[in-house]
């Protein structure tokens, strides 16, 4: 089985990114972090005890890696906005294996005491155009929602669209139990509806 683990919104630097979120959102971050594999930094969001809102970009200050960074990030231009949606799983291998290698291959990870895989293709590209999801594995117990302050939002939607809607549906239906996330036909692009104190807000 796979559960939706957080969502990704990437900017063309952090701030910019982080701006985004939390004038959406009406809140702060509540942590902050870097990646030195991929050259990245980040800030998050909890959001309950399962599901966190990640926001990322190049950093500039970090040195450049010799493969692709994650996320599809060395082609990311233009606005803030989701550019993945990320999946857990008990077993990455396992899972990459059924899903195919348009997926990618895991890369292990470590930040203090978190450590995990990650799926990542060689160019750095999400299936599906973009649009498909990212698998992680956590190394138990250690998890970021347990130390995240709860910032009291809430995910209430993550819609995928997408012209191959039914093929993610076929691929993802049976594995994926999670009312929250569905898959609709159209031009590639990610939304999420999130509970805020002020109201539902859309991220896209």
């Amino acid at each position: 089985m796979l559960v939706l683990d957080h969502i990704v919104v990437a900017g063309l630097t952090r701030q910019v990114a982080t701006d985004f979120v939390q004038e959406s959102l009406g809140v702060a971050p509540l942590a902050e972090g870097g990646h030195p594999y991929f050259g990245t930094h980040n800030h998050l969001w909890g959001m309950g005890t399962e599901c966190y809102l990640e926001s990322i970009a190049i950093d500039p200050h970090a040195s450049t890696p010799s493969h692709a960074r994650w996320f599809g990030l060395d082609d990311f231009s233009g606005p803030p906005r989701i550019v993945s949606w990320v999946l857990s799983t008990a077993d990455i291998n396992v899972t990459l294996e059924h899903l195919g290698p348009d997926f990618g291959v895991p890369v292990r990870l470590e930040r203090s005491k978190y450590h995990w895989d990650i799926s990542v293709s060689d160019s750095g590209a999400l299936p599906f155009g973009g649009f498909g999801p990212a698998l992680i594995q956590w190394q138990p117990p250690e998890h970021p929602c347990r130390d995240l302050s709860d910032s009291g939002c809430r995910l209430l939607k993550l819609q995928v669209q997408h012209p191959q809607a039914s093929s993610m549906q076929n691929m993802f239906g049976h594995l994926l139990k999670d009312a929250r996330v569905s898959f609709s036909d159209g031009p590639g692009h990610i939304f999420a509806e999130i509970q805020t104190d002020h109201g539902v807000v859309t991220l896209e």
